[in-house]
């Protein structure tokens, strides 16, 4: 007997919407959460969020759940979804920790990268400059990030980006309250083109040295701040 042929044309579509709509409602929770719109410490009200994104609340769900796999939102019982506050102690251990990680990727990274590679890097950097004149904190610190990201993915060590990366998440609060005031911001811009300089000349002690003192100041940039941040101290 003949199979009946299947048409599954429509099912991509779909599934790419739901996957925009989570991506979309993922992402403005996260920037909310960045700039301080949602405190850490604040409960994620369903009702109220959803009614100002014009979301229903299963896809609303599904992005907090995500964020709490991120680390960025905690899921506690019978108060619900609490946007996540780190320690003083925890903050500037997980800086030491990507301290480290970045200082070792980007040692790597000088040696192994190929030229196109650190083009790109070079990119992301031109374009968080761009940000950083016209006022822009929030794409300046999206890029930011992803420039840190990138270095440490030259270094070809996939288990030292997924740690990487992990942190990087749970710190995005507190990283971007670091660019607060004008300068504090010249300063981390400052370092961040010594890091693209010493990247381009493939000179592997000044970027290791570059990158030590880049997530020192990092700590000491939000250690004074940490109230904005939802850190008790």
């Amino acid at each position: 007997m003949t199979q009946p042929v299947q048409n599954d044309l429509p099912l991509p579509e779909a599934r790419i919407e739901r996957h925009s709509l989570h991506e979309a409602i993922l992402n403005r929770l996260r920037d909310m959460i960045i700039e301080g719109h949602l405190p850490p410490g604040s409960r994620l009200n369903e009702g109220q969020i959803g009614a100002q994104l014009g979301v229903s609340r299963t896809p609303l769900r599904e992005a907090i759940k995500f964020l709490a796999s991120e680390g960025l939102v905690e899921l506690i019982p019978l108060r619900g979804a609490v946007v996540k506050a780190f320690g003083a102690k925890e903050i500037q251990d997980m800086l030491e920790v990507i301290r480290i990680l970045e200082q070792s990727a980007g040692t790597r990274a000088c040696e192994v990268a190929n030229d196109d590679a650190i083009v790109g890097v070079r990119k992301l950097h031109d374009q968080m400059i761009d940000c950083y004149q016209r006022g822009d904190r929030l794409n300046y610190y999206k890029l930011n990030q992803a420039i840190h990201s990138a270095i440490v993915a030259l270094a070809g060590n996939e288990a030292l980006s997924e740690v990487h990366a992990r942190l990087q998440m749970r710190l995005k609060r507190v990283r971007f309250i670091g660019h607060e005031g004008a300068e504090k911001w010249a300063s981390a811009v400052s370092e961040h083109q010594d890091m693209i300089e010493a990247l381009e000349a493939r000179d592997a002690q000044r970027m290791s040295d570059v990158l030590g003192r880049h997530l020192t100041q990092a700590w000491i940039r939000v250690r004074d701040n940490l109230e904005g941040a939802g850190a008790p101290g």
